[in-house]
């Protein structure tokens, strides 16, 4: 959104990123209200920056509270095992989500997505590996795994936050 001058032409001045702070507004007070996680952790951060995201890309910003609907679309957007990530690849790369042909300069909005986006794939969080967590089959089933011998693995942001975020509007 750029500032009007007075009478009406466009200022030419700072570009303010509404639709993106208004999308990290919403995931922020959506995993809030969840009370999942502390706010000041890197897990937090992931989940706030993947809900934005598929609030952001989703194209159906509301002004007031999300609506039943829209609730349900970003429950299904989110849901483990849908395919979120080739979605947010295609929508930040569509040509729809470059600025329109008036604008000059760089979207904004669209900075800031594909920073989030590059941060959510490229940041590694150490996560439990739960496929490591049951014993194998070969060992007696009521043996088990001390919390030192649980293998740990270093997961994309974004596979953390997903499912993080799709919790916080399961709980709103």
């Amino acid at each position: 959104m750029r500032p009007e001058r007075q009478d009406g032409t466009g200022g030419g001045g700072l570009l303010v990123p509404m639709a993106w702070m208004y999308a990290e507004y919403i995931a922020d007070e959506l995993l809030r209200t969840g009370d999942l996680m502390e706010p000041s952790t890197l897990e937090y951060r992931a989940g706030r920056d993947a809900l934005a995201l598929t609030i952001f890309l989703s194209d159906g910003s509301v002004a007031d509270a999300l609506p039943a609907a829209r609730l349900d679309e970003l429950r299904l957007l989110t849901a483990y095992g849908a395919t979120w990530c080739g979605w947010v690849r295609e929508r930040l790369g569509s040509p729809a989500a470059a600025p329109a042909g008036g604008t000059a300069g760089p979207d904004p909005d669209l900075a800031l997505a594909r920073a989030a986006w590059r941060w959510l794939e490229e940041t590694e969080l150490l996560a439990a590996d739960l496929d490591a967590i049951a014993p194998p089959p070969r060992e007696p089933a009521g043996e088990e795994p001390d919390a030192e011998e649980v293998a740990q693995v270093w997961t994309p942001a974004w596979q953390l936050g997903l499912p993080l975020g799709h919790l916080a509007i399961h709980l709103h």
